[in-house]
Order: structure tokens, then C-alpha cells, then sequence
């Protein structure tokens, strides 16, 4: 994470249940738009379906019943932390200056802390609202979700404020404190401290304050502001009595004599002319003019090119499955063979690989990575298809599928089931806002260049350790994809960032050419296909010739080999010759039929009886031939007839001997007719979890058309807190699951009990916090749930096994 948020104050994200307070006001809070609930309803329909749309996470199934559920779901700190890597880095500034003051805060405060005016922080306060981080009251006075405000331990580097520090204090010390700053409060405790804060928060009486501290004070002051250290001080010092005594050092009730500086004294220390980081506009790189046609052009060559690799990459991965490491994952070694066999480089062998194996196309089979059922699917479909489910896919990915290093420098193995990791998600977004943000009619004059925006458009962004420039590696994907091109967005990357699936889907068909299944079939015994052949041609040719060329244009030429594997499968010469010239509109080239013929004439001349074996032909000359040969020596050929050699070879050692000789031999079965030869398709069955955490689980998270507006509509006619239930009151449960749940598990809240039991009724994956009998606390996804009170079963995606969860140590829940 790149921190870009000033010398101090980095964000402090914690787990989704790192607190336990409760996150939603009681609606006794009044109705002066404090209560989160209350603002939520004085926002209409077309806002809340607004903010619905901006918080997905908030609105998933089941539904929120009630705006109060729905305040409760927006607040949990998952979601908060979901919402905060969206964010710009003047969205995430303003932020953490709102943390730094109290609570609630007047607009025209946070101004003047930042140094700008209203229209200065118009479009970052926008955003906070639009994703109800932030809030005004009817007062004008600004709010946050108490989850945002805790994501800094101590906001701009400030600490505590004089309220919180002294929010132990004895009413008698309160006064004496007041007494010494030239207050006359009441004699109530809260008179007291209200009337020292309120003088703490004056800047121009805390400057005069800061102005008549002894030298002594001042200096003990200096000292004490170090952020770095703690501080333990007696009471006997001139200058920290006199801090002590006026409250501008507070020593910790706690017993252990550390000391703290109020916020509020160190903002003064600052000065008037001091304001906390504020950057409203984005860095811009260096420009270079570029025309929509050319970034068309380019675009629609890359995501070509990268659906060709694809396809070509994954069909080889399918005659023959990837070896994997022993510790897991496709090493260095493996990925050079498949990038030499493909004429790609290894970014982009890792770039497929990953994708398919997140689209659920690949799957490892022991310590192989073969394709699945789903890959014969994908196969069949047109490129423009293709490419939209592994774009899909790398949207998605949570990790950089191209980064090749760690950070001690040593190697990284591809499709090796990283944990997730949301900020390399994040600079995707980042990449491409950069690009989006440029003026029309201009791109980056390099693409590398959009890496230095990254850190502003999106400031919790994970760079990798082996880039160059920032962002390298997501900046070339983007590239190698097509979603930015010349330095600019495409219409791919817009589809992408804007979440619009027809727009992607429609982009990919027009920038890439539908798969033909025309050929060129040469004298020269090739057979060329321009662009990328359908399924079923790529199968023909496959099964008659040796591919040869796999770019823009893909070879295959005919030989003899070729073809005497086509008749091993069960071709005839008349059905080949039939099939070739469906897929060609010209006469197929005499050459081609002479070699068709020849090959049909010699195939199975020689015939392999099992035994052990024996090789019978009605060809007396040519077992004479085969005898003779040396080569064969090692099969221990002898003749026991003119037209019969036994062998002491297994058949199909006796086979791949004599073909690798040159000769053409059939094996036959136990009933002597000829055993037909059929390359194997080796799939493996894709695991349940698996669909659950790729592309088709991406799909359904995209909300359905209109169902946006049809919550929020039922949400604002309902009443802001839904009866909580009690079957005895008849206020049922909303399943039995629901309310075994609910007796079950003490820490979580009824909205998370509702989420557990639709997860579990209707077979979804869900994201659990669970605290471990060690007293670890980890977040889990986890699939395939089953419950037996008082016990949760399911498959953990954290350990890539079945694990057993007691239902009492469950402290949150969230959408996976």
C-alpha cells in the first residue's frame, strides 16, 4: 500500500468485527439527520437506489427489511473497508481531517483544516456522501460511520482529543483544570468538561494559551510532541506541572504514567497557516495526441492477439495437462515450455493461465493442471465471448497474475492459489481511472506512465515488488488486453470500469472478427485460415494436419503422419476428403488427394495381432522389410510364417515403434477387427467451490436490471427498524435456519444471522470472522454449508479443505 495520505496517520484497516460496538445510532438520536437511518430516508428513492448501486455489498441477498438494517449493513467495517479501496486520495484526506475533529463537525471546520473552500471539497465530500461514509444533519454539520472513523489510530498524526483523554477525570480535577484556565463552568462534571473542550477547540485562545507558557512549559512541550515515543513524566517538573495543570498534557488514568498531548494542542503547535494534505487533482503525465480510430485499431489487435494466445495456450493445455510444482503452482521451467510451444511471452502464458484457472476453465488434477468440462464450452463460443469471460475474470482476480517476484527477489509460480488480496484488484481500478481521466483526444505517452496516477486514483492500490515504474505489470495487462491502448482508455477498459456488461459484450464483437470456419487449402499440402478458426475447423485440422503456425493467421500442413493418425481415429479417405471440402470454396488440390490416397493405401498393410504380439501381413515381401529393419531390432521380430512376425514388444510399444520407422501398421482387437485410435480428452470436473469464487459467481453478483429501485422503493415504505422476532408475539422468523441460528450464536447481530441462513438455505458462499480456540481471529470464506448446531460445516477457501466451525465463535458475517 502506498502511503500518500501525509508524514502520518496511515490507514488502520482492521476486520470485518474488529469492534463490537454497535454501528447504528438508536433512533432516539432525534430527527435532526443524526441518525443515519433518518438520513437515509430523507433521501428519496432515486438517491438510495443510487447508493444502492455504490454499495452492492449492502444490498445483497437476502434483502435488508428496513432502512435501519440496511444503516447496519453500510456501516459494518467490511463494508466500510470495501467502499474505502474505491476511493480517491482527496476522498480518503478528507476523511481522515474529518476523523481528526470532533464529532459532529461543521462543514466550514473541515474547510479550514484542509486550507480550501466549499467548492474545494464539493466533489470529495460528494463521494464520501453518494457512498453514506459521510452524512449531514439538518444543522449542517457532518457526521462519518463510526468504522471509517476508527480506520486511523491516530488521524493526521494528531492522538486523542482533550474530551476523550479526559473522559476519566474526576469532577473535582475538572474543576480545578477550569480553574486554572480561566473558566467558571457549573459544578456538574459534564459542565466541566464541555466548557475545557470548548476552550481546547478555540484556536485563537489556545495560540494566546500556547503564547504564555513559561519557557520551561514551552519546552517540555517541544519534547513532549515527539509522535514517535511515549512518555512517562512525574509531576514534579516546573514546565509539565503547568501543562498538567491547564489540561495541555494529559497523563494516562490508566496507572502506567504515559503522557499524551491533546489533539487540539498539537493542531495549534502547528499554527495558523498549517493545513492537513489535501490534493484535488490528479497528477497528469506526459500527453501525446491520439485519434479514437487509432485507439480502436490498437485495441482491437491486442484483445485479438490476447484471444487468440488464449485459445491456442489452453488447447494445448487440453491434449496435454501443465505439470506443476510439487509445492504447488506452475513454475518458471514450465512456463518458458508453454511460451516457446506457443511463441508468447511468459507474461502473457500467466495472464491466461490465471484467467482460466479463475474462470474455472482449468483445474488441478493431482499435480496437473488440466482443463474442465467448462473449457469445451468456452471453446465452442466466438472469440468476442472468449475474451469477454476472462476480461471478466481479470477484473476480478485478486492478485496480479503477471508479478513474477516476491519481495526477497525470488521467483513466483503462477495459478498457485495466492489468498486474495484486494489492493492488487484496486490498481486495476486505478489503472484504468487514470486513463479515463485523461482529456479527450490524448493518452499517455507511454502506458507505463499511468502507474504514477495509480497512487491517487486509488490510494490502497498493492504495487508489485519487481516493478520497474509503479504499476508496471498492471499497466501491461491492461495493454496486453486491450482495455488501454496508446496511453488511453478503450472501450473495453470503459465497459470494464463502468460495470456495464452489454457494453462489454457489445465493444468485443465489434473490435474482434467472428471465428470463421472457411480455409485456404494450398498444393503446397497447407491448409490456412485467416483469423481465428471455430471450434469445429480447429478440430478437423487438428485431427488431419500439424498446426504450425498460431498468430494472426494459423498453419496446418498435411503429411503422411498427419494423415495416418487421421485413419488410426476411424476417418475413411472418403470421408476426409468430404469433410476437407466443406471448409474450403475451392477444389481441394490433386496433390492433397494423392497423398490422401497413398496414405489410405498403406495404412494397415501390416496389422498387430495382441499376443505379445504378432505382426500379420498379406505382404510377404514387406514383413521381410520389417524384419530386416534395423531399427526394430529391439522388438525381437522373428517370422513363423510368410505373412505372420512375432514380437516380444507389448502392441502399442510395437506400434509407436514401427510408426517411428515409417511404416504404416494398424492394431486390431481381441475379435480382429481394427481397433479404432482416438486421442483421449482428459477433463477434470470442476469443483462445486470452485464456481462459487469465479466468472460465473461474477455474473450473478451483477444486479439485475431494476432490482436497485425496487428495494429502495420497498425500503422507504417500510418502517425504519423491522420488528425484531418473537414467534410467542407471532412475529415469525424468517426461516427455521433463521431462528436456530439466532439461539446459536451470541455475538453476531439478527442482519448477520439473516445473511448466515441464507447462505446456508440456499447453498451460497459466505464470508465469516471466526476467532479460533487459539484465540486467532481469521475471515473465511467458506461454501458447501451445513449446520448441526452447535457447529457450522463447510469448505474453507482460507485452507482449501473441509473445516468444522463452532457457530459461537462466528463474530461477523459478510457477503463473500
Amino acid at each position: 500500500m502506498v502511503d500518500t495520505f501525509g508524514s502520518s496517520g496511515p490507514l488502520h484497516l482492521a476486520g470485518p468485527g474488529a469492534s463490537r460496538r454497535p454501528v447504528v445510532p438508536d433512533s432516539s438520536d432525534g430527527p435532526d439527520g443524526s441518525d443515519p437511518v433518518g438520513w437515509l430516508r430523507s433521501l428519496g428513492a432515486q438517491q438510495l437506489r443510487r447508493l444502492l448501486d455504490a454499495r452492492p455489498d449492502a444490498a445483497v441477498a437476502p434483502d435488508p427489511r428496513s432502512l435501519g438494517e440496511l444503516a447496519e449493513r453500510l456501516q459494518r467495517i467490511g463494508s466500510v473497508v470495501d467502499a474505502l479501496n474505491k476511493l480517491p486520495l482527496p476522498c480518503l484526506q478528507l476523511a481522515q481531517a474529518l476523523a481528526a475533529l470532533p464529532q459532529p463537525t461543521h462543514r466550514t471546520t473541515l474547510e479550514t483544516l484542509l486550507g480550501t473552500d466549499a467548492q474545494g471539497i464539493s466533489a470529495a465530500l460528494d463521494t464520501l456522501t453518494a457512498q453514506a461514509l459521510v452524512w449531514p444533519d439538518l444543522a449542517g454539520r457532518l457526521h462519518m460511520a463510526p468504522a471509517l472513523r476508527g480506520a486511523w489510530e491516530s488521524p493526521l498524526g494528531l492522538g486523542q482529543g482533550v474530551a476523550e483523554l479526559l473522559a476519566a477525570v474526576t469532577s473535582a480535577e475538572l474543576g480545578r483544570t477550569a480553574a486554572k484556565l480561566g473558566l467558571r463552568p457549573g459544578t456538574r462534571r459534564q459542565d466541566r468538561l464541555d466548557a475545557i473542550v470548548a476552550h481546547h477547540q478555540d484556536p485563537h485562545t489556545m495560540l494566546g494559551l500556547l503564547a504564555s507558557a513559561p519557557p520551561s512549559a514551552r519546552e517540555a512541550l517541544t519534547r513532549l510532541l515527539d509522535p514517535e515515543e511515549y512518555h512517562e513524566i512525574g509531576r514534579s517538573g516546573t514546565g509539565e506541572r503547568w501543562l498538567l495543570e491547564r489540561a495541555l498534557l494529559v497523563v494516562d488514568q490508566s496507572g502506567y504514567g504515559l503522557a499524551h498531548v491533546p489533539a487540539e494542542v498539537r493542531l495549534a503547535q502547528h499554527g495558523p497557516d498549517w493545513h492537513a494534505p489535501f490534493d484535488p487533482q490528479p497528477p497528469t503525465p506526459a500527453l501525446v495526441a491520439v485519434t479514437e480510430d487509432e485507439i480502436e485499431r490498437e485495441a482491437a489487435a491486442a484483445s485479438t492477439s490476447f484471444a487468440g494466445q488464449a485459445t491456442v495456450l489452453l488447447a494445448r493445455c487440453a491434449e496435454r495437462p501443465v505439470v506443476a510444482l510439487k509445492s504447488g503452482g506452475v513454475g518458471a521451467r514450465e512456463l518458458a515450455r508453454l511460451g516457446k510451444e506457443n511463441g508468447c511471452e511468459e507474461a502473457v502464458v500467466r495472464l491466461v493461465l490465471e484467467c482460466a484457472y479463475a474462470a474455472g476453465l482449468v483445474e488441478y488434477e493431482g499435480t496437473d493442471l488440466a482443463v474442465t468440462d467448462a473449457y469445451d464450452v468456452w471453446a465452442s463460443w466466438e472469440p468476442a465471448e472468449r475474451l469477454v469471460l476472462l476480461l471478466r475474470a481479470w477484473w476480478l482476480l485478486g492478485l496480479t497474475p503477471t508479478g513474477s517476484r516476491d519481495e526477497d527477489g525470488k521467483a513466483v509460480p503462477a495459478v498457485r492459489r495466492a489468498a486474495h488480496c484486494t489492493g492488487c484488484a484496486t490498481a486495476r481500478q486505478g489503472v484504468l481511472s487514470a486513463a479515463a481521466s485523461l482529456p479527450p483526444g490524448h493518452g499517455a505517452r507511454a502506458v507505463a506512465d499511468l502507474g504514477s496516477s495509480v497512487s491517487w486514483f486509488r490510494p490502497l492500490a498493492d504495487e508489485l515488488p519487481d516493478d520497474a515504474t509503479p504499476f508496471a505489470s498492471v499497466a501491461r495487462e491492461a495493454e496486453l488486453l486491450g482495455t488501454v491502448a496508446r496511453g488511453a482508455l478503450t472501450p473495453l477498459g470503459a465497459a470494464l470500469l463502468g460495470q456495464d456488461q452489454a457494453a462489454l459484450r457489445d465493444h468485443a464483437r465489434r473490435l474482434l472478427p467472428d471465428a470463421t470456419d472457411r480455409a485456404r487449402i494450398g498444393a503446397d499440402l497447407t491448409a490456412v485460415v485467416t483469423g481465428t478458426p471455430t471450434a469445429g475447423l480447429a478440430a478437423l485440422l487438428d485431427s488431419l494436419a500439424d498446426r504450425e503456425t498460431r498468430s494472426a493467421a494459423s498453419v496446418w500442413r498435411f503429411s503422411p503422419a498427419s494423415l495416418r493418425r487421421a485413419l488410426d481415429a476411424g476417418h475413411t479417405p472418403d470421408r476426409i476428403e468430404a469433410d476437407l471440402r466443406e471448409v474450403t470454396d475451392a477444389a481441394l488440390p490433386q496433390a492433397l488427394s494423392y497423398l490422401i490416397t497413398d496414405a489410405a493405401r498403406r495404412h494397415g498393410r501390416i496389422r498387430l495381432a495382441p499376443a505379445a504380439c504378432a505382426l500379420v501381413s498379406e505382404d510377404p515381401a514387406l514383413l521381410v522389410e520389417v524384419a530386416a529393419h534395423r531399427g526394430l531390432t529391439r522388438l525381437g521380430l522373428r517370422s513363423v510364417a510368410p505373412t505372420v512376425l512375432l514380437c516380444r514388444a507389448e502392441p502399442d510399444a510395437a506400434l509407436a515403434a514401427l510408426r517411428a520407422a515409417g511404416f504404416s501398421p494398424v492394431a486390431t482387437a481381441d475379435d480382429g477387427s481394427v481397433r479404432v485410435e482416438r486421442p483421449g480428452r482428459r477433463r477434470v470436473s470442476q469443483p462445486a467451490v470452485a464456481a462459487t469464487a469465479t466468472v460465473p459467481a461474477a455474473r450473478r453478483s451483477v444486479p439485475e436490471a431494476g432490482r436497485s429501485a425496487d428495494l429502495a422503493a420497498r425500503l422507504l415504505a417500510a418502517p425504519d427498524h423491522a420488528p425484531q422476532p418473537c414467534p410467542g408475539a407471532g412475529v415469525p422468523y424468517g426461516s427455521d435456519t433463521e431462528e436456530i441460528l439466532d439461539g446459536t450464536t451470541d455475538a453476531l447481530p439478527l442482519a448477520d444471522v439473516r445473511q448466515l441462513a441464507y447462505a446456508i438455505d440456499e447453498g451460497e458462499p459466505i464470508t465469516i470472522e471466526y476467532i479460533a480456540a487459539s484465540g486467532s481471529r481469521t475471515v473465511r470464506t467458506v461454501s458447501e454449508l451445513d449446520f448441526d448446531p452447535p457447529y457450522l460445516y463447510g469448505y474453507c477457501h482460507l485452507r482449501q479443505d473441509n473445516r468444522v466451525f463452532a457457530l459461537s465463535r462466528i463474530q461477523a458475517v459478510l457477503p463473500a
